[in-house]
Formats: C-alpha cells, sequence, structure tokens
C-alpha cells in the first residue's frame, strides 16, 4: 500500500473502523457488512446525528486530512481515493 493511504489506515483501524488492504489495486476498503460498521457507513443516509450524510463525520475528516476520500463501491463497502 502506497504511504499516501497507509496512515490514514492505521488512523481508522486504531478507531476501530472496519478497514481492510484491497488485494486487486492500491489503497483499503471500509466495510459496510462488517458488525461495528454502522458505526462508520451507512449507505441509506438516515443518520441525523450525521446531519444525513452516509459517513460518519469522523471518518471523512481523517480520510480529507490525509488527502483522500471515499465512495460507495457496492452496498458492502467504501473505496478509498486521493483526492
Amino acid at each position: 500500500m502506497k504511504r499516501i493511504y497507509i496512515k490514514a489506515f492505521n488512523e481508522l483501524k486504531k478507531l476501530g473502523c472496519p478497514v481492510f488492504e484491497r488485494s486487486d489495486r492500491d489503497g483499503f476498503l471500509i466495510s459496510a457488512e462488517h458488525p461495528d460498521s454502522w458505526k462508520w457507513a451507512d449507505m441509506y443516509a438516515a443518520r441525523t446525528d450525521w446531519q444525513y450524510e452516509n459517513t460518519n463525520p469522523v471518518l471523512d475528516k481523517v480520510l480529507h486530512k490525509h488527502g483522500l476520500f471515499c465512495e460507495w463501491e457496492n452496498g458492502g463497502c467504501l473505496i478509498v481515493h486521493p483526492a
């Protein structure tokens, strides 16, 4: 994994975010199927405490700090990209 991803990956993992290294290309994924994923992502944006966004604001801040962002790859995970 490239350096741009490593710091964000480690920081999110330390916070308990369900992150997984990609095997098909560089970067990492954030699971939306892990038992704790409801704390980090909600595809339907039903969380009022997140201002109806579909990702936890803490997740967004960590990714932004490291020059990254995430988007839904499918209903089961978010993929992280350079901003």
